[in-house]
């Protein structure tokens, strides 16, 4: 990643997942733990997730396979409730028919008369007094014999799960265990009223190893031979009806899936028609923004696709037109501003050397004659500062600036750039601190490229300080250096901090350029820093001052991933207030706003042993200059209105204003 570009795409989403991760972890106890069993889990994932991020087919197929295996299961789930409850209800009719022939032909046979044999008149009724047992095992043999292997029958005695008097216990058919597969619930049912009663259950088997089935018991309560009241009970195997159902779920299962793959391979196909031209055109446009202009999309067909790829084509050809004549036509300024630049060194020459006679002997002159040739002369050194800006300017845009680096301790160039700036500070009434200047500051740079920056930087602070204190900052940390220039003068209004380093910009359009330097100042700052691969970037609050900050690699060629001084100063009105908040959560007094007419720079005593101020983890490439907007209380924090000035290797199109060369001229022009 070059430096001061911006992080784009899957790595900035998971930057930013990171970031809340560990925003999440940090305050829970056992923090480290945490974090590291997250960072676990989050590694394997993230090739998942960036695949599903950049991936549109992915997610449309399996976002269409998910809704489709949720209607598929819905559909099922109904079609097999409806058809369980259609046997279940078809099995009830036929098994209440059947059982309640079977009640009445038992309650008939307990009614029937028992005769002897034979006409004789002494004859009498034996059925009282016969083995009701006997004729119990009996009937329940010859309702059974009637339903062979659809259902069986169970004969228990009334109260309890055995017969009454004279019984000796209960009867069943087949090998069904006669208490076990009557639930105690329909016992009761049944002991305690008149009727027919049914309930779902299982028929349990006496042989050891035999599975239960389930079942629909039909129960009802009669009398025997002797008039004794017992139970008797049809048991209805729901095997066929469970093997149904189960036949019903597997063609609703297998039928499922396959509608389910289906329709993900339509979804796939038809994604498929969508999403490779579109993956075509993100191709050639990515070709197109690195600087292929001959690139054009396969047009194929006469559907919307094809339209889309030949309005592309179009456009891209329109673009690659308009490219070409902006090209050119920047070609001609900077070629004519490179040839104005030195066509003017010449007569400039001549005019310098007149000029130089007539100021020197304008002690000879009129009072009005001499006072021209003063103005003449201080004109002429701002026509000559202009002329060597835009021939600066002119070999940035050619391409023929070149980095002269070496190791420099930028402690040194500080004191030159204050020594030079402090006959203008005198004149302003403000004094230039220098902070985190207790040890060196190294760092492979041009030095005159970067005295250059900061003098332009120190004379803007000291020309729109309004006569307070201006603040230097140095500080290192790991592969960066860096060196901010804090005021506490009128500031920067919000979007200004965007536009500071246009070329030829001013805060007030209505001020002449009578003073002032030549409004290509930090245009050339910026393409220093860039050329070091460095940063410049601005902040500011209207009223609150402003704060630019320079920031180079350590080493050359190094990218930079952060700067060791954050671009919001600490006194900046927004992180007081935050203190503040902070500090009334603690139950600690809220910290007291900074006095108007003096900034809060701390002595250089308590700084003196200061350890390097650890680098700023949000300072990105691309992080930029943010203007923040009036607070209407004094000293409450001001919102953040404006961000994306940075400069440097993070990318400001043109910078603005202010004289390189003279210290004690305005640099910016007004901010």
């Amino acid at each position: 990643m070059k430096p001061g570009k911006p992080l784009r795409g899957p790595r900035r989403g998971a930057l930013r997942g990171g970031r809340q991760l560990r925003q999440m972890t940090d305050g829970a106890a056992g923090g480290p733990v945490l974090r590291l069993f997250v960072r676990l889990v989050r590694r394997p994932l993230l090739p998942a997730v960036r695949l599903w991020r950049r991936n549109l087919q992915l997610r449309v197929v399996a976002g269409t396979l998910l809704m489709s295996l949720a209607v598929v299961l819905s559909l099922g789930f109904v079609v097999i409730a409806q058809v369980s409850k259609g046997l279940l209800d078809a099995k009830e009719e036929a098994a209440q028919s059947q059982a309640a022939g079977g009640f009445a032909v038992a309650q008939e046979k307990a009614n029937a008369p028992s005769t002897t044999d034979g006409p004789d008149p002494t004859a009498v009724d034996t059925k009282v007094g016969r083995d009701a047992s006997t004729w119990m095992s009996s009937l329940v043999k010859q309702l059974a014999s009637g339903g062979q292997t659809a259902f069986e029958v169970v004969a228990l005695g009334a109260g309890t799960g055995e017969l009454g008097p004279g019984v000796r216990g209960a009867r069943a058919s087949g090998d069904v265990d006669p208490t076990a597969s009557v639930p105690l619930s329909l016992r009761k049912a049944v002991n305690h009223a008149t009727g027919t009663f049914l309930t779902f259950s299982s028929i349990r088997y006496s042989t050891p190893g035999t599975d239960s089935e389930a079942a629909l018991v039909i129960g009802k309560r009669l009398t025997d031979i002797n008039g004794e009241p017992y139970d008797l009970y049809y048991l209805f195997p729901l095997t066929q009806e469970q093997e149904s159902l189960n036949l019903v779920k597997t063609t609703i299962a297998t039928a499922g899936l396959f509608v389910v793959v289906l329709l993900g391979a339509i979804a796939w196909f038809v994604v498929r028609q969508v999403v490779t031209p579109v993956r075509m055109a993100a191709g050639i446009a990515e070709r197109l923004s690195a600087g292929r202009l001959q690139e054009r999309m396969k047009v194929t067909g006469e559907d919307d696709i094809a339209r889309l790829g030949e309005a592309f084509n179009k456009m891209a050809q329109n673009l690659s037109h308009k490219i070409q004549q902006l090209e050119e036509l920047s070609r001609m300024q900077r070629r004519f501003v490179s040839d104005v630049s030195h066509e003017l060194r010449t007569p400039l020459t001549t005019v310098r050397m007149a000029a130089d006679v007539i100021h020197d002997a304008r002690v000879d002159f009129d009072p009005i004659t001499a006072r021209a040739a003063e103005l003449l002369a201080g004109q002429l050194d701002r026509f000559e500062s202009l002329l060597a800006d835009l021939l600066e300017i002119s070999r940035f845009d050619a391409g023929a600036a070149a980095l002269e680096a070496e190791p420099i301790d930028l402690r040194d160039v500080v004191r030159r750039v204050i020594d030079a700036a402090e006959p203008l500070s005198e004149r302003k009434g403000s004094r230039v601190r220098v902070l985190g200047d207790s040890q060196p500051v190294i760092a492979e740079a041009d030095a005159r490229r970067v005295e250059r920056v900061l003098r332009n930087l120190v004379v803007n602070a000291v020309e729109h300080g309004e006569g307070r204190d201006v603040v230097v900052r140095l500080a290192s940390a790991g592969g960066a250096v860096a060196v901010a220039v804090r005021d506490y003068g009128v500031g920067l209004k919000p979007g200004e901090a965007t536009r500071v380093f246009n070329r030829f910009w001013r805060a007030d359009p209505a001020r002449a350029r009578t003073t002032g330097g030549t409004g290509l100042g930090l245009s050339i700052a910026v393409e220093d820093a860039r050329l070091h691969g460095g940063w410049l970037q601005a902040w500011g609050e209207p009223g609150g001052g402003s704060q630019f900050r320079l920031t180079l690699p350590r080493t050359a060629d190094e990218p930079l991933r952060g700067s060791p001084i954050p671009l919001e100063p600490e006194d900046s009105r927004g992180n007081r207030a935050r203190a503040a908040a902070e500090g009334r959560l603690a139950g600690a007094d809220a910290a007291q706003p900074a006095p108007a007419d003096r900034s809060p720079i701390p002595p250089r005593s308590a700084v003196a042993g200061a350890v390097p101020v650890p680098a700023d983890p949000t300072a990105l490439p691309g992080s930029g200059a943010r203007v923040v907007s009036r607070s209407p209380e004094p000293g409450g924090g001001g919102g953040n209105a404006g961000a994306g000035g940075a400069a440097g290797a993070g990318g400001v199109d043109g910078t603005d204003g202010g004289a390189v060369d003279h210290a004690q001229e305005d640099v910016t022009g007004g901010r």
